[in-house]
């Protein structure tokens, strides 16, 4: 998908969390989130999840498609956080938060995702994404993540703030040993794999042929030692 360059006079911030919050405090202590989601209902279910008292100063932007978000982010100077759906009707995996960090580098990106295969979530962290929350996951640890990246304080009387977790964590196994030997376009690949996109899929994504597709598939089943991409699923649930 071609992705028009943000405007040249697009204020992003690539020095972190603490001058984007600071720009929104400016706005007379309002939070924008961008919350990009192509569901009607999750989008509500999100808000009513973060709509305590202690998350009353967040003011939302909804995007339904990735290019909605590219052009709402441009068009609002003080975006702090950006709630990201992984798999949307224009982009799927996490193109979409490398699209969003390509064209609006300092974007607070955190992942929003009905899945929490280690790989992913490996993969988020490494390009740079802020947090990554599960859909499925219990609501406080994901309040307590956002409110933790928007810097907004605990509700009152509540308990001392604990460490946030942003990432979820996993113990290490040697399939991950054996994927960081793997290139770039590889990764690529075993992600859209990962995502259940076929290989035609992958093709129309990547704009390679459906044999190169195939060759990659390949590559990556023999470097993980498995014989069917259910397998090489099954190694990442």
């Amino acid at each position: 998908m071609a992705v028009n360059p943000a405007p040249a006079n697009s204020a992003t911030s690539t020095s972190g969390a603490t001058p984007i919050a600071l720009a929104a405090v400016a706005e007379g202590g309002r939070h924008k989130v961008l919350l990009v989601e192509d569901h009607d209902l999750v989008r509500l279910g999100v808000k009513a999840l973060f709509s305590g008292a202690d998350c009353a100063s967040i003011d939302w932007i909804e995007a339904s498609t990735l290019a909605d978000a590219l052009r709402l982010y441009g068009e609002h100077k003080d975006v702090a956080v950006v709630l990201l759906d992984l798999n949307l009707a224009d982009c799927k995996g996490l193109h979409g938060l490398s699209q969003m960090l390509v064209v609006h580098p300092g974007a607070r990106v955190l992942i929003l995702s009905g899945t929490q295969d280690e790989f992913v979530v490996r993969q988020a962290k490494a390009m740079g994404a802020a947090g990554y929350l599960h859909k499925g996951g219990s609501p406080d640890p994901m309040r307590e993540t956002l409110r933790a990246i928007l810097e907004l304080d605990p509700p009152s009387g509540s308990a001392p703030a604990r460490p946030v977790q942003a990432f979820p964590k996993f113990p290490s196994a040697s399939s991950y040993d054996r994927v960081a030997e793997l290139g770039t376009r590889h990764l690529e690949i075993l992600e859209l794999v990962l995502s259940g996109c076929t290989n035609q899929e992958i093709s129309n994504s990547t704009k390679l042929s459906l044999g190169t597709v195939k060759n990659y598939v390949s590559t990556i089943l023999l470097a993980l030692d498995v014989k069917s991409r259910s397998h090489l699923i099954s190694l990442f649930r």
